[in-house]
């Protein structure tokens, strides 16, 4: 069978990328039925884009995996783990200068200052704020680093990366999650041109991609009825512990609007709102970007309301600005072990990678997968996933239904029980 960019969508594979409408002349990313962004494939595309796809059914030898790819564009990393790929070193910390203004430790947008103050790269293309909301756009103002220095948790495309990079005269450096940066690596090894076009990707460890319905569940939470703007999803409490973190937005009249998230409970570890292809993704760390950035959730840096992050370098570029920003006192940084690193997404890796193979199984998912993430897991977390895969799904369709925070809460009360009683009966096994 020969897959088509149709096909991804139809099968509710499509992650809202955007790389596959630059093999289009009409087409455009948008607003699905479920919050999600996806390609117009009433449209015609090239008989290429399903090339570009990173949840394509049907990858070429050199492309089929992370790993392939990882060969193509990491070469020369000295180390190589199965579970975080390949890899220069491992640290924790935060930037001195960007940390209280960043949703972790900062260092993403020290990165992006480095990148273009050293004149790595001319351009940025990054998530910013347009007009009340957030969208991908273009960057080059050293001045203006902090305007994007903020976790965003609502769908954004690259759409328009590659239909207005080659207007943009030298090099560019861009951000994404993991199936982000696996479709650009995949767009530079079918048009090589790209590679030095674009030296270096920063990647955003991601813990599920959500849709729009969670931020506007979580804006009727914190009591905004109607229309809202500049939303805020990682504001900090310095006196309190990193994930005691708060969600906060502008409602019409100009009023701010502040939730503890604690007070909604797990909308992670849950997969309430959470896109179907996320269940079918084994990449945790961003493994194909060149730096790897995430929250540190570790017990002995929870306590820090401020956050840090970890770090993986995956080049000697990276490496070298992490190494001079620390030397430069830019930095407050640890050198740590990739265990350490691992042990702060432990759930996260035991979800994506350890059970991946059931999740496909049960799907009926015609994805190809890595074989060393194939493993038997027990009945009782067997139960765990089939409730996790309930939870996402019923979110969905119950908030598309009714779009009311309270007629939720009433109606997933009963399936996040199930996964509840399903997640104490694994742990208990487990011990």
């Amino acid at each position: 069978m020969s897959f088509e960019i149709k096909d991804i969508v139809e099968e509710n594979m499509c992650i809202g990328c955007g790389l596959c409408v630059s093999e289009s002349q009409s087409s455009s990313m948008v607003w699905n039925e479920s919050g999600f962004l996806v390609p117009d494939t009433t449209k015609k595309f090239s008989e290429d884009a399903i090339k570009l796809c990173p949840f394509n059914p049907e990858p070429e030898a050199d492309v089929f995996d992370e790993d392939k790819l990882a060969n193509l564009y990491l070469p020369n990393s000295k180390n190589r783990d199965d579970r975080i790929g390949r890899y220069e070193s491992t640290y924790i910390g935060y930037s001195n200068q960007f940390r209280k203004t960043s949703s972790s430790g900062g260092i993403a947008t020290f990165i992006f200052e480095q990148l273009l103050e050293q004149k790595i790269v001319d351009h940025l293309f990054v998530v910013k704020e347009v007009a009340g909301t957030y969208k991908y756009q273009w960057f080059d103002n050293i001045k203006e680093i902090k305007n994007m220095s903020k976790t965003r948790y609502i769908p954004v495309t690259l759409e328009r990366l590659f239909r207005e990079i080659d207007g943009k005269e030298g090099k560019v450096a861009v951000s994404g999650v993991a199936c982000f940066v696996k479709a650009i690596r995949l767009k530079q090894y079918y048009y090589p041109q790209y590679r030095d076009k674009i030296p270096f990707i920063v990647g955003i460890i991601c813990g599920g991609f959500k849709s729009k319905f969670f931020t506007d569940y979580l804006t009727q939470k914190s009591g905004i009825e109607g229309d809202y703007k500049n939303q805020e999803y990682r504001i900090k409490d310095k006196d309190s512990l990193a994930s005691d973190y708060s969600f906060g937005a502008y409602d019409k009249n100009n009023n701010f609007h502040q939730l503890k998230m604690r007070n909604v409970g797990d909308m992670w570890g849950t997969g309430l709102f959470k896109a179907n292809a996320c269940d079918f993704c084994d990449d945790v760390t961003t493994e194909l970007a060149d730096i790897s950035l995430g929250d540190a959730w570790l017990p002995e840096y929870k306590k820090d309301g401020l956050g840090n992050s970890i770090i993986i370098t995956r080049n000697t570029i990276a490496n070298e600005l992490i190494e001079k920003g620390k030397l430069a006192n830019l930095l407050t940084i640890d050198v740590v072990s990739k265990e350490k690193i691992i042990q702060s997404q432990k759930g996260s890796f035991t979800h994506r990678q350890d059970s991946i193979f059931f999740r496909k199984k049960i799907a009926g998912v015609k994805l190809k997968k890595r074989i060393k993430f194939k493993k038997k897991i027990k009945l009782s977390y067997k139960l765990v996933q089939v409730s996790r895969r309930m939870v996402r799904r019923k979110s969905l369709a119950i908030w598309k239904l009714n779009k009311n925070a309270s007629i939720f809460n009433k109606k997933m009360k009963y399936y996040l029980f199930i996964l509840k009683v399903a997640t104490k009966i694994n742990h208990k096994i487990r011990k």
